[in-house]
C-alpha cells in the first residue's frame, strides 16, 4: 500500500540544503533513512516527530476546488531544511520519511475521463484509494509512538489521519476505543455531506465511521456555512465551533480563548491538530481569502495546541505556492516552516518539563 511513497536518503536532503560555514542547518542533522524498512526503521528511530508530505491536490478537485495544494511540500521543505539547528529546534528529535505521489493516477484520469462528471467520480474514486496510504503510514508511525507530522495536500487527507492515529493509538494499547478528537482552525468545517471522498467531507467520514469522537473548529466564517451542515452541528453534542465572527467581529471571546475552548472540549482524549492555511489572510490555496487570521494567530494556535493536547498528530494543508490559475505565491513554504518548528518546539518543552 507504501507504493506510491518516496522516501528520502541524506545525500537528497543535503542536497537540499544549503551549507554555510560556523551554521549548522536542520537538515544537516535531521533523521533519515532510505536504506531499511520504513516500519523497521519508525519503530528504531529516536527521533519522536516523523514527517511526511502528501503533495496533492486531487482532493480539492474532488470537490469542485482550485488545483495548487501539491504545491507547497517542496518549498516548504526547502525552508525547512535551511532553518538553524540549535538550543530552541534541533533536527535530532525529527526524522524526515519522504512523501507520497499520487501524480501517476491522476494523470491517467485526466487521459481517460471524457466529462467534468466522470472526472469528478473518478478523483473521488482516487481519494478512496489515496485514503488506505495514508492511513497505513500514519497508523504504523503512532502504534510506535510517535508523531506524525503530516504537510498536505488537500483537507481530504484529514480522514486518513484521523483513522490511522486512532488505530495506530488503539493497536499500541494507548486508547480503549479506536477513536480521537480533533481541534482544526479552519474558515470551514469541511463537514459535508458523504457524497463520494474530497476535501470537504473528511471529518463527516471520520465520524460516520467511528474514529472521530469530538471535533471543534475555530474561526469558521459563517457566509461559507452550509445550512444543513449548521443543523448538524447543533444536533451534535460532540462537535462545536467558535465563528471567526464571534471572535473578531463580535468580540465574543478573544482568539486564545477560542483556541483555548477548543482544546478544553477535546482534552478527554488523543487529539488530533488540524490547520487548513484558508483560514489565513491572503495565503495562496483553493479558497483563498481577503479576510482571515494573521499568521502571528496560526503560529499562536499551533503553540497553544501543542501544550495543551494529547497530541495524536500535527496536518497543516490546503496551502500552494502556485495555484491552476498562474497565482503565486513564494511565501507560503516558509510560512509552513515556522509553523511546524513553533508546534515542534512547544510539545518538546512541555515532555521535557
Amino acid at each position: 500500500m507504501l507504493s506510491a511513497f518516496k522516501r528520502y536518503d541524506k545525500k537528497e536532503i543535503l542536497a537540499r540544503t544549503h551549507l554555510r560555514r560556523y551554521e549548522t542547518k536542520l537538515g544537516e542533522i535531521i533523521l533519515s533513512d532510505a536504506a531499511n524498512d520504513l516500519e523497521k526503521v519508525i519503530g528504531e528511530t529516536a527521533a519522536k516527530y516523523i514527517l511526511f508530505g502528501i503533495p496533492e491536490d486531487i482532493g480539492v478537485k474532488a470537490n469542485l476546488g482550485k488545483g495548487g495544494a501539491d504545491s507547497a511540500w517542496f518549498p516548504f521543505l526547502e525552508s525547512f531544511l535551511n532553518i538553524q539547528s540549535n538550543d530552541f529546534l534541533s533536527g535530532q528529535n525529527i526524522f524526515l520519511a519522504g512523501h507520497f505521489d499520487f501524480s501517476d493516477a491522476e494523470k491517467l484520469i485526466n487521459v481517460n475521463a471524457a466529462t467534468d462528471d466522470e472526472r469528478i467520480t473518478a478523483y473521488r474514486s482516487l481519494v478512496s484509494r489515496m485514503d488506505d496510504s495514508v492511513e497505513e503510514l500514519v497508523k504504523i508511525i503512532v502504534q510506535n509512538e510517535k508523531i506524525p507530522v503530516i504537510i498536505g495536500g488537500g483537507h481530504n487527507n484529514a480522514y486518513p489521519a484521523i483513522k490511522g492515529a486512532a488505530k495506530g493509538l488503539y493497536k499500541a494499547e494507548m486508547v480503549p476505543l479506536a477513536q480521537i478528537n480533533c481541534v482544526n482552525l479552519d474558515a470551514h468545517t469541511d463537514y459535508r455531506p458523504i457524497e463520494g471522498r474530497h476535501s470537504g467531507n473528511a471529518f463527516r467520514y471520520a465520524d460516520e465511521d467511528g474514529y472521530l469522537n469530538k471535533y471543534c473548529i475555530v474561526g469558521v466564517h459563517e457566509n461559507y456555512l452550509q445550512q444543513n451542515v449548521w443543523i448538524d452541528i447543533v444536533n451534535n453534542p460532540f462537535i462545536d465551533f467558535i465563528s471567526y465572527e464571534d471572535i473578531f467581529i463580535h468580540e465574543k471571546r478573544n482568539f486564545i480563548q477560542a483556541v483555548a475552548h477548543a482544546t478544553g472540549f477535546t482534552e478527554d482524549n488523543y487529539t488530533g491538530v488540524e490547520l487548513d492555511l484558508d483560514s489565513i489572510e491572503n495565503v495562496l490555496s483553493s479558497a483563498s481569502t481577503p479576510c482571515g487570521i494573521t499568521p502571528l494567530h496560526a503560529r499562536q494556535y499551533l503553540n497553544f495546541a501543542a501544550v495543551d493536547s494529547k497530541i495524536a498528530y500535527l496536518h497543516i494543508c490546503e496551502g500552494g505556492t502556485k495555484s491552476d490559475n498562474n497565482e503565486t505565491s513564494f511565501s507560503t513554504g516558509k510560512l509552513i516552516s515556522y509553523l511546524v518548528s513553533d508546534f515542534i518546539k512547544a510539545h518538546q518543552r512541555i515532555k521535557s518539563s
